[in-house]
């Protein structure tokens, strides 16, 4: 069974705005799964539409499927996905500022659960980002970038999820604290058995760890493939990865560049 199918997916913002138009997407276990595309492409909607964290910014699915793991989910309230082991880690509002850190950890845990089991999931996130152990006293609001981003993944990881949706991982952050963070999340994938889907703008980023990617432009998807597949892709070489000239474009640019080729070439 797929952890997720998104099928034909539409998302209209204040009952007249379309931000995403009848996109489609495959999540298969295990997997890693990029969602690339320039600013206002509507991957962060995508990804809030899937945990459901819509509502408040006045949007709602209007059309089309979410379906995890064999149940129709979407326009569900945040806590009933994550109820089912839908996590994210946002864009935005990445930690509670007057927290500590293991405060932080501590908060998303569903209640009900022992005081043996929260402290295990605490130490299991400690294992994997040590630095966090260091600051578990230090208010979320004094961390660094890095930081605030290993808490954010940690808060994620503490609720047990199933599918982790990780929104723009490497914003704002320096070369080497990305590449820290991306091989944390392969190991945590690789412990786990855990199936994650990420939005990032940077496609080079993505294509270091994603199993499979789907590029989207102005609400809808135009390109997919295998990692692998995609960094041969002229187009996203060109328009992604610098190409020979080393400046990248935007790819919705692409039906310019292309009608231009036509034309001349």
């Amino acid at each position: 069974m797929r952890v997720l199918e998104v099928q034909k997916l539409e998302v209209v913002y204040h009952r007249s705005i379309t931000a995403v138009q009848g996109i489609s997407l495959n999540v298969e276990p295990a997997q890693i799964v990029a969602l690339l595309g320039s600013n206002g492409a509507g991957k962060t909607t995508t990804l809030r539409a899937i945990s459901g964290f819509l509502g408040r910014d006045d949007a709602r699915v209007t059309d089309g499927a979410i379906i995890f793991k064999g149940e129709r989910t979407e326009n569900s309230a945040p806590h009933e996905n994550t109820a089912r082991g839908i996590a994210l880690v946002p864009e935005r509002d990445k930690v509670f500022p007057n927290l500590t850190v293991a405060e932080n950890l501590i908060a998303p845990i569903p209640r009900g659960i022992s005081t043996a089991e929260r402290r295990r999931r605490e130490m299991l996130v400690y294992q994997f980002f040590p630095r966090l152990s260091e600051l578990r006293n230090r208010v979320g609001g004094l961390l660094s970038g890095g930081e605030r981003q290993m808490l954010a993944l940690g808060s994620a990881l503490v609720c047990a999820p199933q599918l982790l949706l990780v929104d723009e991982l490497s914003l704002g952050l320096a070369p080497v604290v990305v590449d820290d963070l991306l091989h944390r999340l392969v190991e945590i994938r690789r412990e786990f058995g855990l199936t994650i889907l990420m939005v990032e703008q940077s496609a080079a980023i993505a294509l270091e760890i994603a199993d499979y990617c789907y590029v989207m432009e102005n609400g809808k998807i135009v390109l997919d493939g295998s990692a692998e597949r995609l960094r041969r892709h002229q187009d996203v070489q060109e328009f992604y990865l610098g190409g020979k000239s080393g400046e990248r474009r935007s790819y919705r640019d692409i039906k310019q560049y292309r009608r231009r080729r036509r034309w001349y070439g």
